[in-house]
């Protein structure tokens, strides 16, 4: 798989759980939670969905074929920022995974925007610390 087509998939998985407008071909507006992808399809379905009419509906499956554009609704976690922040706690010993959704940190605990995933300890603590404040000043911008 090339770099180009892989960054690509990274970037849709990302969009998993977020919310998401759809629109597709023939002009319909779909927004909800992109819940499920079809990487060979580009067919996906959302979770708590509306038209753009206002109907709600609990799940849409839309067929890859038919949809023109998805835009975020919501504004990406920015782990590159948080990594940085990060960085300066505790040098040397950060690497970002971006495409994957996570930070290391001492090579054993594990950061995504849902914070500490993995690990203990007081190092742990201490980045849950430095991802709570990097959250809580994001939401005041």
């Amino acid at each position: 798989m090339s770099v180009a087509k892989r960054k690509f998939f990274g970037e849709i998985g990302a969009l998993l759980d977020k919310t998401v407008m759809v629109i597709t071909v023939d002009g319909k507006k779909y927004t909800g939670t992109l819940s499920g992808i079809d990487p060979e399809t580009l067919s996906l379905s959302l979770s708590e969905a509306k038209e753009e009419k206002g109907t709600k509906l609990h799940k849409v499956f839309l067929n890859g074929s038919i949809i023109g554009q998805i835009f975020t609704i919501e504004k990406p976690f920015d782990l590159k920022a948080l990594s940085t922040r990060l960085e300066k706690v505790f040098p040397t010993m950060v690497r970002l995974y971006e495409d994957k959704g996570f930070i290391w940190v001492m090579e054993k605990i594990k950061v995504t925007e849902k914070g500490v995933v993995e690990g203990s300890g007081p190092a742990a603590e201490r980045v849950q610390r430095v991802y709570d404040l990097f959250t809580k000043e994001a939401a005041s911008k």
